[in-house]
């Protein structure tokens, strides 16, 4: 008896490092698959940064709390999202995201359905944990890696959504030189 649903290999669905990556965590991990949903019930044809944001902001606290007045700048850019997923990114549907910035990943990721700058933004994620010293990568990790390419599909909606992009990238970097501050200070007193 033949299977109602062709049987597809987990390269057509896309699977690939990007998605089961051990250095990201539970909450993260789970953010790259909803960011792959989304993709695909848009009908796009790539996992882009707008498509990262979208489900950062709707899964994160720790992100959503990097937003100064919190509330109504996160709304705001939740209602642009959904405008976007619902026809505004159809300009964005025959495009690959790819602002050059960032250097496209060979191999899986690249051919996966991820976007250069979204599999590119993953690994900076990634990258900015292991700088910290932590093992697995963040949402704030991978709000800054996004943020951090100014020609992002994220960094436009963010625009769109009156978020000045460079000012959050620097509160991003300030929160994490204060977190570092800290951790030193910590093992200063503790291991001295």
């Amino acid at each position: 008896m033949q299977p109602r649903i062709p049987r597809q290999s987990t390269t057509e669905h896309g699977a690939n490092r990007v998605d089961n990556d051990a250095r990201l965590t539970a909450e993260l991990a789970a953010v790259v698959a909803g960011a792959r949903r989304r993709a695909l019930r848009d009908g796009d044809r790539q996992i882009d940064t707008a498509h990262l944001l979208h489900t950062l902001l709707e899964s994160d606290p720790e992100v959503r709390a990097v937003f100064e007045g919190e509330g109504p700048q996160v709304a705001r850019l939740l209602g642009y999202l959904v405008q976007r997923s619902i026809g505004y990114g159809l300009r964005w549907q025959s495009s690959v995201e790819d602002s050059g910035a960032l250097p496209v990943l060979p191999g899986a990721a690249a051919s996966a359905g991820w976007s250069p700058v979204a599999a590119g933004a993953l690994e900076e994620a990634c990258e900015r944990a292991g700088r910290r010293g932590d093992t697995h990568a963040r949402g704030v990790d991978l709000l800054a890696a996004i943020v951090g390419d100014p020609e992002s599909r994220a960094v436009e909606v963010l625009g769109r959504g009156g978020v000045d992009a460079q000012e959050l990238l620097a509160r991003l970097r300030q929160a994490e030189a204060t977190a570092l501050a800290w951790e030193e200070y910590v093992w200063g007193v503790d291991g001295g």
